[in-house]
């Protein structure tokens, strides 16, 4: 066959080729563990097949908000592969308060309250038509744990080091559970490192991330079984996950922080994107 024979079929490859990189208009999924990555709009998202597990200190080294150790079922849902970043928070907001901003487009967007999470998910939705949220607490944990499996870390295994995650590694502050490693005092990339086997990268280290959660450290005791969404009100918001200046012991998947909502924005807290199935 000649090369002028083969042209209306290379026009038709290319064609192929240019819609399904459009992120707007197709789902486009990959098998990784669990979970299925899903472009949705803008904005990368990992499919998370729903379960069953047990929420809370299951190592014994926790302190007392995550006990007692309890059943918890979620939903299927779907959660940011990354951190939100400082470009996604650019094209929606028109800012960046982020107090890295010398990191680049893709480090994350920190320095961001939980209302000023709610403002920029209101004004996403406005634009894009979708429904996208924070995670409650009990979808965060199941997604860090890949699924709901007894593992340390939010990277999956149970030995964490600074050449897998941000946090402070100095060797003064190590663990049982920790490799020392270089400490970077700043946020990185939300690309940075290997994801756990949902796909998911950063779930431990970099930043902290709000959930939508009122946090009460007693809820563990009364909370539901199905899609516990914490308590009706409070006076602080719940964050995940640790971020770049803590040590390894608040990096556990278990580990629950809090904050106020409005008016606390801190160079530690940042936050991903969740929608419903």
């Amino acid at each position: 066959m000649k090369f002028l024979d083969l042209v209306p079929c290379i026009l038709l490859a290319l064609a192929s080729t240019a819609l399904s990189s459009t992120a707007f208009a197709l789902e486009l999924p990959s098998n990784m563990g669990k979970g299925m990555e899903r472009e949705t709009g803008r904005h990368d998202m990992v499919f998370i097949k729903g379960g069953c597990y047990q929420m809370g200190d299951s190592f014994g080294e926790g302190v007392s908000d995550e006990k007692p150790l309890h059943e918890v079922c979620v939903d299927d849902f779907y959660l940011g592969k990354y951190e939100l970043t400082q470009k996604e928070w650019k094209e929606v907001m028109g800012n960046n308060m982020a107090s890295f901003q010398d990191c680049g487009d893709d480090c994350p967007a920190d320095n961001v309250s939980w209302n000023n999470t709610q403002e920029f998910i209101r004004k996403l939705n406005k634009k894009t038509g979708m429904n996208y949220r924070l995670p409650t607490e009990a979808e965060w944990e199941f997604a860090a744990r890949e699924g709901g499996k007894k593992v340390r870390f939010g990277t999956g295994k149970n030995i964490i080091g600074a050449d897998e995650s941000n946090f402070n590694g100095s060797n003064k502050y190590k663990k049982p559970y920790s490799r020392p490693g270089v400490y970077r005092t700043k946020t990185i990339s939300a690309k940075s490192f290997l994801p756990n086997s949902l796909g998911l990268y950063n779930m431990s280290g970099n930043v902290w991330e709000w959930v939508q959660d009122w946090y009460d450290k007693d809820y563990y005791k009364k909370s539901p079984r199905n899609n516990p969404k914490g308590p009706d009100s409070g006076d602080y918001r719940v964050l995940r996950g640790g971020s770049w200046g803590n040590l390894s012991n608040n990096l556990r998947a278990a580990n629950r922080h809090r904050d106020r909502p409005d008016s606390h924005r801190r160079m530690l807290n940042g936050f991903r994107l969740a929608r419903d199935k």
